[in-house]
């Protein structure tokens, strides 16, 4: 079992930065891949980024490339978002998950994931 709990989201204006964090409970954080979702009222949750239990590889959806960078720190138990340029459609709830995603699909989506966190929302404005 591992609990998540999202933290640092708020709002920024447009070309700012926030960072993100995942704080998780149970022994097992370091065997399980990580992800970040985000949500908007309406619509699915979309994937964000994504990082291999030993932080070996990293995802990214097209839409934050070069722009977020996901990373994590075993020893804590914390999977980070930084996220810079931000722009007003970057704004949504977000999400932690921690699974054992197998496939790039199972990695880009939400059925990968067998724990979430709360949510976060960040609000970006123009």
């Amino acid at each position: 079992q591992v609990q998540l709990v999202e933290s640092g989201g708020g709002s920024v204006q447009a070309g700012g930065s926030l960072r993100l964090s995942c704080a998780a409970s149970g022994r097992t954080f370091s065997s399980y891949a990580m992800g970040w979702f985000r949500q908007v009222p309406g619509k699915e949750r979309d994937f964000v980024a994504a990082i291999s239990w030993n932080a070996g590889r990293t995802y990214y959806a097209d839409s934050v490339k070069g722009r977020f960078t996901i990373s994590r720190d075993n020893a804590k138990n914390t999977v980070y978002l930084q996220m810079n340029s931000l722009k007003p459609e970057d704004t949504a709830v977000y999400y932690c998950a921690a699974g054992l995603p197998i496939t790039t699909a199972q990695r880009m989506g939400a059925d990968g994931y067998k724990y979430w966190g709360q949510g976060t929302q960040v609000t970006v404005s123009s």
